[in-house]
């Protein structure tokens, strides 16, 4: 692996090529973020099988190869870390054959679907010497990070409460709606960014308990899973995290974190400090297709990637593999962070805290299995 040699000067530290499996809007994020903001790395090569996206985007980005078949990507040999953004039911197969093939990989979240695929993803990785990223984008984002320096400083105190919550009127891509693709609804989606969140904050010591909520309140025509959720998770120490998501929050999307200490806290907007507030009668960005539903005034997020983390994200993997830097996030915080939410989905079915001590699934095919069988759920196919 020529490229991969780490070296403490700058100057001298190789060039990481990246290759992108997936084509759509998280495959766009991440494009855009190492073109316009990260150093040290080149776009190589892009991989979508449905056919013209993969030209689409390497046009846009001026990236020099694009292909129908994956194996071709990771195949080059100028390939040395590949970013993963396809649907839930296919990140073990993809991080599997990425890892074979001697690249490092950077899996977008969540995870995976089990946590048996979480110990596959991981092992297969390690097998290969080959680092797994989780692309967990929030402890990036600069408004976070400076909350962390603030704990850091002492400026906050000893921290304990965090709350984070995101919301918006639903997912970009139909596949979500499928919970035998995604493997769960909201909290699957959005709760995850809070769990790694709240678990960073905290230095990420031991889960003690989880309580989730869940419900389905604006889209059941859509949707087996749940579009609006509540998680409660106690940490071994004495934090807590309250995380609220949801897919029926209409008006644009509202992304917000507060922390509290024992000597000060902190509020925090991730998206409308920075943002325009704005009237559209037919939407605008992806929200055209949902248009009905994005009338009105709503806050147009301007520079949306450097806030939310992802071109710090990606920067923080390059350099990793520049010069033997230790990841922040890695494939078990992934696998811990499905645990939770493997609990939450059971804690929300049976109405009660789930102890996090031994924890295993009660059903671990997939998180949001335990509340599609409880009791008056709707059936499969309705």
């Amino acid at each position: 692996m020529p490229t991969t040699t780490h070296n403490s000067s700058a100057s001298s530290a190789p060039v990481i090529g990246i290759g992108l499996i997936g084509s759509q809007f998280i495959a766009r994020a991440h494009a855009e973020a190492v073109r316009r903001f990260v150093t040290g790395a080149e776009l190589r090569a892009v991989a979508s099988p449905t056919a013209g996206h993969a030209e689409a985007l390497a046009r846009e980005f001026a990236i020099p190869h694009a292909f129908t078949d994956t194996r071709a990507l990771l195949d080059r040999k100028d390939v040395d870390l590949v970013l993963i953004g396809v649907p839930n039911d296919l990140h073990a197969r993809a991080v599997t054959e990425a890892a074979q093939a001697g690249k490092h990989v950077a899996m977008e979240k969540p995870l995976c679907l089990t946590l048996a695929e979480a110990d596959q993803m991981i092992a297969a990785c390690a097998a290969a010497k080959r680092h797994l990223f989780y692309a967990e984008e929030l402890v990036f984002a600069p408004k976070y990070v400076r909350i962390k320096q603030l704990i850091e400083e002492g400026a906050l105190g000893r921290p304990y409460l965090v709350k984070q919550l995101e919301k918006h009127s639903g997912p970009h891509s139909p596949w979500f709606w499928d919970v035998d693709r995604s493997g769960g609804g909201v909290l699957f989606d959005m709760g995850c960014h809070g769990i790694e969140f709240a678990r960073w904050i905290f230095d990420k010591p031991k889960i003690r308990a989880v309580t989730g909520h869940c419900a389905t309140v604006a889209h059941a025509g859509r949707t087996r899973a749940e579009d609006d959720g509540l998680l409660v998770l106690e940490f071994e120490g004495g934090g807590r995290a309250v995380i609220e998501d949801s897919w029926a929050f209409f008006g644009g999307i509202d992304d917000r974190a507060e922390v509290y200490g024992t000597e000060g806290s902190v509020f925090c907007d991730l998206v409308h400090g920075n943002a325009m507030k704005t009237w559209s009668n037919p939407g605008y960005g992806y929200a055209m297709e949902k248009a009905a539903s994005t009338r009105g005034y709503s806050f147009t997020v301007f520079e949306e990637g450097w806030n939310y983390g992802f071109p710090q994200e990606i920067q923080h993997m390059v350099d990793c593999l520049r010069f033997g830097q230790e990841p922040r996030e890695t494939g078990a915080d992934g696998r811990e962070v499905l645990r939770i939410l493997f609990a939450a989905y059971e804690s929300a079915a049976q109405g009660r805290t789930i102890l996090m001590d031994g924890y295993q699934p009660a059903f671990p095919s997939r998180p949001i299995e335990a509340w599609l069988r409880r009791p008056g759920a709707p059936a499969a196919g309705k």
